[in-house]
């Protein structure tokens, strides 16, 4: 803690340090807020003239601990276990059931703040569960994209330091517009500034975050997630172009945005333009697609889709 914070916000962390750790003692609290065991037992004191029940027992085995009738607490969350919450919710949580983990310190103040009998039941599922890991999921550090949710919400340039899948590294000056979360990655959409682009980072792949002075105003009606998935279908290495015997309006609903881009050619037929660097993920992505098709450009896509449907046809017991 700060050695200018205020009493009550000293008491306000005595009281989450006594429920985090039942039995707590004077001078084990007052080495966790920066003071005295003197200055320890009077914030306790203070706790105790707001209404709270403060128990105290003496002895080796002695120390502070709430006592029952304790009213709906104050949750205070730090930035990283509020973001760490939404990220949790968002992608699911490995080390929820850590409680030195910001998460777990979070969700521990969500469940001491529960009815008690509703509260065991918590507890009981949040000890008990063991998650399979994602294989596929990227996690982001969280200071990292507490970092950037601030320079989006500010408004304010930074400078990132990114590191490419393949190992390249580089410094980059941006607006960052949004943070996504789309498909089990979290991504920073942003305009450059060396090249005036748009561009959309893994935020994994972030290795610092430096804030700039300025500020910036993003696109008027900046629709974050439409523009990310236009942003993953372009630039890759294979260039695709196909014809779909479906209305354009029906073709988009069926496909995700991250194929390409989905336009028109008569009142039943579109045109789908994109790229991928993975036609087999592609060819799998058209089985959704309820009409004919025909790829126009794509070599690759095509040995693809025809392995796909000789695999199909073996699994129908089709010769």
């Amino acid at each position: 803690m700060r050695p200018d914070a205020s009493p009550t916000a000293r008491a306000l962390l005595a009281l989450e340090l006594i429920q985090g750790a039942p039995g707590i003692s004077a001078e084990r609290l007052g080495d966790k807020l920066g003071v005295s065991e003197r200055a320890a037992r009077r914030y306790v004191g203070i706790l105790r003239e707001a209404g709270i029940p403060i128990e105290s027992a003496r002895g080796p085995f002695g120390g502070y601990r709430v006592g029952r009738g304790l009213r709906l607490p104050p949750l205070v969350f730090s930035a990283t276990e509020a973001l760490g919450l939404v990220m949790a919710v968002l992608d699911g949580h490995h080390d929820a059931s850590d409680p030195t983990d910001p998460v777990g310190s979070a969700l521990g103040k969500l469940i001491r703040a529960l009815p008690a009998p509703v509260a065991a039941e918590a507890e009981t599922v949040r000890r008990a569960t063991a998650p399979a890991p994602d294989r596929s999921a990227a996690r982001p550090d969280r200071e990292t994209t507490t970092a950037l949710v601030r320079a989006c919400t500010e408004h304010r340039p930074v400078r990132l330091d990114y590191r490419s899948e393949a190992g390249s590294e580089w410094l980059v000056e941006v607006d960052p517009w949004a943070v996504v979360v789309r498909h089990g990655r979290w991504y920073l959409l942003c305009r450059t500034h060396r090249n005036d682009a748009r561009r959309a980072y893994r935020i994994d792949r972030v290795r610092g975050v430096e804030p700039l002075d300025g500020a910036f105003e993003p696109p008027a009606e900046l629709d974050p997630v439409a523009m990310l998935e236009e942003h993953l279908a372009v630039g890759w290495e294979y260039e695709t172009e196909l014809v779909i015997e479906a209305p354009a309006e029906a073709v988009s609903r069926c496909l995700p945005r991250a194929l390409g881009r989905v336009e028109p050619l008569t009142a039943g037929t579109s045109r789908l333009v994109g790229s991928t660097s993975n036609p087999r993920w592609y060819a799998a992505q058209l089985a959704a697609v309820a009409a004919p098709y025909r790829i126009i450009r794509c070599a690759e896509l095509r040995a693809a889709v025809r392995d796909l449907g000789r695999r199909t046809l073996a699994a129908a017991g089709e010769d």
